[in-house]
C-alpha cells in the first residue's frame, strides 16, 4: 500500500491510500479519485518528503494512537441511519431493482420503497429513462 498527499484543481489537500503507483494513476485517468470537500475528480499528486524510518519516529508511532475524527464519526453514524431505515421501510428486490423501478416510473404497480442491486449498464438506462434513484451509501465495514 502506498500514501499519496493529493490535490485538487481548487487547492484541497487530502491524502489517499492505493495499492500501488499504478492503482493510483489508473484511477485517476478514470476520474475515480475525488477530493472530499468539493467534489472534483481533477486531482494530483501533491509534492511529498521521503519518509525514512528511524527508531525515534518508530518508537513514537508506537505510543501513539489517533483518535478517530468526530466528524467521521459522525457520517458513519448517520449513513449506518440511513441504510437502517431504507432496510426496514423498504422492499428488497435483489437484482430485479432495474426492473421493479421502471413499473414503479411508468407505474404499472403502485408506488413503494425499494432497494436492491444494479449493475452499472442498468443503473445508466435508468438515468437515461428519468427513473430517479439514488445507490445506497456503502459503510467502511462492507469491504471487509
Amino acid at each position: 500500500m502506498i500514501r499519496y498527499n493529493l490535490v485538487c484543481v481548487a487547492g484541497h489537500d487530502f491524502e489517499s491510500w492505493f495499492r500501488d503507483a499504478d492503482a493510483f494513476d489508473k484511477a485517476s485517468a478514470a476520474h475515480a479519485v475525488s477530493c472530499p470537500e468539493c467534489g472534483t475528480t481533477e486531482v494530483v499528486k501533491a509534492m511529498m518528503a521521503p519518509s525514512v524510518a528511524t527508531a525515534r519516529k518508530r518508537e513514537a508511532a508506537a505510543m501513539k494512537v489517533a483518535a478517530p475524527d468526530p466528524r467521521q464519526v459522525a457520517m458513519r453514524e448517520m449513513v449506518r441511519q440511513l441504510r437502517q431505515h431504507v432496510t426496514e421501510n423498504a422492499d428488497y428486490v435483489g437484482d430485479k431493482f432495474a426492473e421493479e423501478a421502471r413499473k414503479i416510473h411508468y407505474e404499472e404497480v403502485e408506488a413503494r420503497g425499494i432497494y436492491g442491486e444494479a449493475s452499472p449498464e442498468e443503473a445508466r438506462a435508468l438515468m437515461e429513462e428519468g427513473v430517479e434513484f439514488l445507490p445506497l451509501p456503502n459503510l467502511p465495514e462492507d469491504g471487509n
